[in-house]
């Protein structure tokens, strides 16, 4: 949000393929999962993949926006943006500045970065493992952890630039219409919480410094490995890397609170001046951990998350005309995220859309999908399996939600088979308890009176 934090590196053109095409896995019958508890109470998870010789690494702490203050939305992500902007002086080492720092890392051929996500407050390391470039990188990237320069300077100008690209944001209705969604489904809950102009400016180097230092603790972590080595070299990177936060020490952290259900239904309209109106409909929908996840999540592609052959899409698209696209989704996290439908259409169509759209959703929850919906939606889930994890940073993305979201370590190898056992009867159950569509929140943004 704050700013792009990796360095993409100007490696020769061999590794410039490797990077371009995503580090192509081989397809594998099971993945194993390597688990275990380091000496500083990191958890670790690492999957050996010895045919490209590079690592991909991520360390996960509870950071992500869920722990701003209301008062400061954008802390964790301005937080996570000046970690790439120097490092101190340590010992015979000499201070770095940005640019500096970004050299240092196009050197080594390796990506070091920061991001803070709605739950997560993450940092990836992308190193080849060549001995000595592996051992340099990760020594740097330790050494970014341990001493970020926190310049005043770099603060003010990218607090300037975000505050100029927020300035710009609300001349769009579509940013109207995802801000007032996300109040109205969230309420005081910090998934609701929008960076403004008042919250960034109350931001301070010290507030950065000092969330850093409570979020990012050694004995938190969650550090997944994907690449050519083995557990023992993992468990001695491991090592450096929380070795650099482990004088943080480990207070404990305030609980978050759930979202709550809507009470009754929200209707929202704002006048707009705009081509084409937005619409968005939703509610609070599931947390990752939800036992229905897989009933959910089909579906979902059955409703408006399978594109041109979606329900939504052949209803209000393919047979009406009424939006060029439209869409659902739901936004599973620790919390129960949005569960929302979205399109955009003519002005004078809006009412008629929503009202579509209103009916294919309350017809999906009572109903659920035909027989034939189901199938065609497994059928295309199951086949286009293998491109999930088709790559390094893939299947890092994936290991590290299973461990974050403290799912079973076979469950990539079991993936296929929880679509395949999906039924009718469980989609319509699944959507009958999680939504109420006699409770949603419906915003509309730029239609005729």
């Amino acid at each position: 949000m704050i700013k792009n934090t990796f360095h993409f590196a100007r490696p020769g053109v061999w590794l410039a393929g490797l990077l371009a095409l995503g580090v192509l896995l081989p397809a594998q019958a099971a993945i194993p999962i390597e688990h275990w508890t380091h000496t500083s109470g990191a958890r670790v998870y690492l999957v050996a993949s010895p045919s490209i010789p590079m690592l991909d690494v991520q360390l996960d702490f509870d950071g992500g926006s869920r722990r701003d203050p209301a008062a400061q939305a954008g802390l964790a992500s301005a937080t996570a943006g000046l970690l790439s902007a120097g490092v101190a002086a340590q010992g015979s080492q000499p201070a770095l500045d940005e640019n500096q720092l970004s050299e240092a890392w196009v050197d080594l051929g390796a990506q070091f970065g920061a991001q803070a996500s709605s739950d997560r407050f993450s940092l990836s390391l992308r190193t080849l493992t060549e001995p000595d470039l592996l051992e340099r990188a990760v020594a740097l990237a330790a050494r970014q952890l341990a001493a970020p320069a926190w310049p005043e300077p770099v603060w003010q100008r990218d607090r300037e630039r975000t505050l100029a690209a927020l300035k710009e944001a609300d001349t769009r209705p579509a940013t109207q219409a995802g801000r007032a969604f996300a109040r109205a489904v969230y309420g005081s809950h910090p998934y609701g919480f929008e960076p403004v102009a008042a919250t960034l400016n109350a931001i301070s180097m010290a507030d950065m410094r000092a969330f850093y230092r409570r979020h990012v603790a050694a004995c938190r972590a969650q550090v997944t490995l994907v690449g050519a080595i083995d557990r023992a070299r993992a468990d001695r990177i491991v090592g450096q890397l929380v070795g650099a936060v482990q004088p943080h020490g480990c207070a404990a952290l305030a609980p978050v609170s759930q979202v709550q259900p809507l009470a009754q239904a929200v209707n929202t309209q704002l006048p707009f001046d705009a081509a084409q109106a937005q619409v968005l409909i939703g509610q609070p929908g599931m947390a990752r951990n939800d036992p229905d996840f897989f009933p959910l999540f089909v579906g979902n592609h059955i409703l408006g998350g399978g594109g041109f052959v979606s329900r939504l899409t052949n209803e209000v698209r393919e047979k009406r005309g009424l939006s060029y696209s439209v869409y659902s989704h739901f936004s599973p996290g620790l919390h129960a995220g949005a569960f929302q439908v979205g399109l955009t259409t003519r002005p004078d169509q809006a009412a008629q859309a929503l009202g579509v759209a209103r009916e294919v959703v309350r017809q999906f929850v009572e109903q659920g999908p035909t027989d034939a919906e189901l199938q065609a939606a497994k059928d295309f889930l199951i086949n286009g399996f293998a491109l999930r994890i088709d790559s390094n940073r893939k299947l890092l993305d994936n290991v590290a939600n299973i461990a974050w979201n403290g799912l079973p370590l076979d469950y990539l190898d079991t993936w296929t088979e929880q679509v395949q056992r999906v039924s009718v009867a469980d989609i319509r159950r699944a959507f009958s308890r999680v939504l109420q569509p006699d409770r949603m929140v419906t915003v509309v943004v730029g239609a005729q009176p």
